[in-house]
């Protein structure tokens, strides 16, 4: 894939894609959808099986990034849903977050980064090193990869991710696996295989880049739970748009090559064309999408409360990255995924 296409860090990563196969009708309320049920795939034991064993090392690094980005006649069909709801703060757990620190930089102390920061990789250490990791999984015959982020819940297993990191062009995924702190080719906290993955209605339905959310309920590894290993991220949900965010993720397609975690920072602003999305200026690459974005994230500690996803970008506006705002329905969403 050309870099000069690549408009913002932008999702899966499988570059002959790169304009084929999204449908962007969007719906008209949030509230009205608010009781649909929320659409999942369930894998057997043999299928988490058979996922943990086909990911190797070589496999992980060879997979491709399959890129969601608008191009004009695409970007005409949208239509913004209207907002609902009132700020929800999902705070972690003590547990969790007495779990969740990592290491810092050599010297003992979280390294400085800047801000803003439109695509760099991550040196400050902290939590988000261990709750941020690439996704694997299997699309229509082809290896490719995503990015997720580990969150507070009641299962102490629950990531979030993209909608079209779990189900693609009527597809779900298989051998779907989250590899937390991925270090090129290794997975010095496990290889987690997904049990069930989830999406919203809307994305279900239509493929409505306004609710392209995902998430995954992973199955127990050598007797623990991910968040037990990994520690968790808190979540916000009607946060609200102009905030400061960072975004993090593995992007794979050039000038990166999926081997480290990146981030952008800045301050976000609601999509001025077609969507509800925050946008932030960034230059992430395929392989980045559903890497977490956080409001009020602390540097020296490495968390904050997630509150979207690497989703899209558009062709036509270059280094930037959009992701869904955490309404009512990414949190119907989270609340199906954390008691599975």
């Amino acid at each position: 894939m050309r870099r000069h296409r690549t408009a913002a860090g932008i999702l899966l990563s499988v570059g002959a894609l790169l304009t084929g196969g999204l449908t962007t009708a969007a719906t008209a309320n949030a509230a009205d959808s608010a009781a649909a049920p929320v659409p999942a795939r369930g894998a057997s034991a043999a299928e988490q099986q058979q996922a943990r064993a086909f990911w190797t090392a070589d496999r992980m690094r060879g997979a491709t990034q399959l890129d969601l980005l608008l191009t004009p006649s695409q970007a005409k069909k949208l239509k913004a849903p209207k907002s609902t709801g009132h700020p929800t703060a999902v705070a972690p757990t003590a547990a969790t977050a007495s779990s969740s620190a990592s290491p810092l930089s050599p010297s003992g102390a979280a390294a400085p980064n800047a801000f803003p920061q439109t695509g760099g990789a991550w040196t400050g250490g902290g939590a988000v090193v261990k709750t941020s990791g690439r996704v694997f999984f299997t699309f229509q015959g082809r290896t490719a990869s995503c990015s997720a982020n580990a969150v507070t819940s009641q299962n102490a297993s629950t990531v979030m991710t993209a909608g079209h990191c779990v189900k693609y062009q009527g597809s779900w995924h298989t051998n779907w696996i989250f590899v937390p702190a991925y270090a090129n080719g290794q997975a010095p906290y496990g290889q987690w295989t997904a049990s069930k993955t989830l999406t919203t209605p809307q994305w279900e339905a239509t493929e409505d880049i306004n609710y392209d959310i995902g998430a995954a309920v992973l199955a127990p590894l050598n007797g623990q739970k991910l968040t037990a290993v990994t520690g968790a991220q808190g979540l916000q949900f009607n946060g609200g748009y102009n905030q400061k965010m960072y975004a993090f993720g593995f992007p794979a397609a050039s000038p990166y090559d999926g081997s480290k975690l990146i981030y952008c920072s800045g301050n976000s602003s609601k999509d001025w064309l077609f969507t509800q999305d925050h946008g932030v200026a960034c230059n992430m690459t395929g392989g980045s999408s559903g890497g977490p974005w956080f409001a009020g994230f602390n540097e020296s500690t490495g968390t904050g409360l997630q509150a979207s996803v690497n989703s899209f970008g558009y062709i036509f506006i270059p280094n930037r990255m959009f992701g869904p705002y955490f309404g009512n329905d990414a949190k119907t969403l989270y609340d199906k995924a954390q008691v599975s």
